[in-house]
């Protein structure tokens, strides 16, 4: 699937500006399947063509008088009759060959922009609004779809129409086909003066439909806190007048688009009266036999049908498009991790040094690490403490790979993290965040969540581990209860522990906890510390905290200012010396 996906980006990066040969790249591997099914369209759809020739024969014949009309009338009904039987099986097929094409391009896609997702530098998705990427994964894919049909089915069958209907009519009389061959620039130049506007039009609405998006989900994620200070009716005002602005610009492309069908129309309706006419006059002068009039008119009926719905294709197909550059921004981010020609891990000791490592952020220039020199021996626990914004954070990026150095080196058991695949070294690691991330099925599948193949003996060990028997316990269906959707049917403690449970049971060689209990009441507070500081055995572990009570029995503390080491020792130690660690312990215990 890997491959897969390359293959897609392949084609967005080849063809970067270009959306329409873009999407013919996309379908490279499929061609076959658009020629074979255009064979049998013909096949299928050829009774509408042959009909009309079936009929002026009949016509003229019956004028004519000609003494073998039963012979000529039954030849033709036969032929028509055997070619409408056919087009069942016919059809079948046909829509076999294109859907399939179609259907998997449009499952690539997604892959490809699911991939891109999970590889992207965490920094780089972060500044995308998660509905943004919703947007693209779901309608913008479902859109590429739609023009997909709509170019490769609809637009190669409407020439094809379009085609058979010209050398028919050339084939009959050369006048008849002059004259429809002038009437199609006319057609042409109404598809030509929407164009731009369409497109224009279609760009605007989709910028916002993405920012609703990515506003809605932000609505969402903040309802609580929306409730909890009674700021409803100012969310309300705000999604309205977002709601509003989509509603505007969606009805100025309605109208843009029901102007250009209506003009379309009706001019088109006028050709085909002017048309009847001509052919109507070359009859009585005897240019034409008579019943050559309704075949004629027949064809002309059809081209302008055809043109007609190559008119209403236009404003889909910019749609589509304008999808397809939507796809090709996310999938040409730059940044995606790299781990090829990089050292795989086969295990890790767990030993850390950090040598002069800064990092500032792109754009800034403030160092949110400001030449970092710290080693870390394996099966040590550190711990990070420090004001918001003093760097602690920054630094537990840096150790799981989200960041890297901007100057310095990070070594890992020696190799610097420039070099290493990070996939082979987080193999390793159990981090444990803040906020505990559930997903909506049972605590048995969160606490498994990325395992294969682990027994039930080592899965009760990590609940036990984890202090969850109590809660296992208490719950009719144990391990098999479902925790909701974002685990929300769980209190804080409980998805914490739940948390640690699933760090466990990986027995990884580094933990890296980021404040993992700094949103806990005190009981909570105090069964997760005891849970950690078991986790904690025979690994190495980095915690960051607020609450330095949850790290006094770490092997050493770093106090973080201003993104440096300002002292590193044990409790005691910096207790002894008085700095700015007895400081903010001094200010928590008076706090409490």
């Amino acid at each position: 699937m890997e491959e897969d996906s390359d293959i897609y980006v392949q084609s967005f990066r080849a063809h970067k500006g270009n959306s329409f040969a873009t999407l013919l790249g996309l379908y490279k591997g499929y061609y076959k399947n658009f020629i074979l099914s255009s064979v049998l369209y013909l096949v299928k759809h050829s009774p509408i063509w042959l009909l009309p020739i079936s009929t002026a024969n009949i016509i003229n014949a019956i004028i004519a008088g000609d003494p073998q009309i039963n012979r000529i009338i039954s030849v033709n009904v036969l032929i028509i009759a055997a070619l409408l039987l056919g087009n069942i099986p016919i059809n079948y097929i046909y829509t076999e060959l294109n859907s399939k094409a179609i259907r998997s391009v449009e499952a690539g896609l997604r892959s490809a922009l699911i991939h891109k997702i999970q590889f992207i530098s965490i920094l780089d998705q972060k500044n995308i609004q998660s509905g943004r990427i919703q947007s693209k994964i779901m309608r913008d894919v479902e859109a590429v779809e739609t023009v997909s049909q709509q170019l490769f089915v609809n637009l190669v069958f409407i020439s094809i129409n379009v085609i058979i209907a010209l050398v028919i009519t050339a084939s009959r009389s050369w006048v008849v086909f002059i004259f429809f061959v002038l009437m199609i620039p006319v057609c042409i130049l109404l598809v030509t003066a929407f164009k731009k506007k369409i497109k224009k039009s279609n760009n605007s609405f989709r910028l916002e439909m993405e920012a609703t998006s990515g506003k809605v989900m932000e609505m969402l994620e903040l309802e609580p806190v929306t409730r909890a200070h009674a700021l409803e009716e100012q969310e309300i005002e705000k999604m309205d007048g977002q709601v509003k602005d989509i509603a505007r610009h969606g009805l100025k492309l309605d109208l843009l688009q029901s102007n250009f069908g209506a003009i379309s129309w009706t001019s088109l309706q006028f050709l085909q009266v002017v048309c009847l006419v001509f052919t109507a006059l070359l009859a009585t002068k005897g240019a034409i036999p008579i019943g050559d009039v309704v075949l004629y008119q027949t064809y002309f009926t059809s081209i302008i049908t055809q043109v007609t719905a190559l008119l209403t294709l236009v404003p889909i197909i910019a749609k589509g498009l304008e999808s397809v550059n939507s796809i090709g921004e996310l999938l040409l981010m730059e940044g995606e991790e790299d781990d090829s020609q990089k050292e795989v891990l086969d295990d890790l000791k767990g030993e850390f040094e950090f040598r002069n490592v800064h990092y500032h952020y792109p754009n800034r220039t403030r160092e949110v690490a400001a030449g970092i020199d710290l080693k870390v021996r394996p099966h040590e626990t550190i711990a990070f403490v420090g004001k918001s914004g003093s760097g602690k954070s920054t630094l537990i990026n840096l150790l799981i790979g989200f960041l890297k150095p901007t100057e310095g080196e990070l070594l890992i058991d020696g190799h610097d993290i420039r070099n290493l695949s990070l996939h082979s070294y987080r193999r390793f690691l159990a981090v444990i965040p803040q906020e505990t991330v559930l997903f909506s099925g049972s605590i048995r599948e969160n606490i498994l969540y990325g395992t294969e193949g682990v027994s039930e003996e080592r899965l009760q060990e990590a609940v036990d581990g984890a202090g969850l028997r109590e809660l296992i316990n208490r719950l009719p269906d144990g391990l098999d209860t479902k925790v909701g959707e974002r685990g929300n049917s769980r209190s804080g403690g409980q998805k914490q522990r739940i948390s640690i449970a699933r760090a466990l049971v990986r027995d990884p060689h580094v933990i890296i906890m980021d404040e993992a209990t700094s949103a806990l009441d005190a009981i909570s507070d105090a069964a997760v510390t005891a849970a950690l500081e078991k986790l904690g055995r025979d690994r190495t572990v980095f915690i960051v905290a607020h609450k330095l009570a949850t790290v006094r029995n770490a092997d050493r503390i770093a106090v973080m200012v201003n993104g440096k080491i300002a002292e590193i020792g044990t409790y005691e130690e910096l207790m002894a010396k008085k700095g700015y660690y007895y400081d903010m312990q001094t200010a928590e215990e008076s706090a409490r």
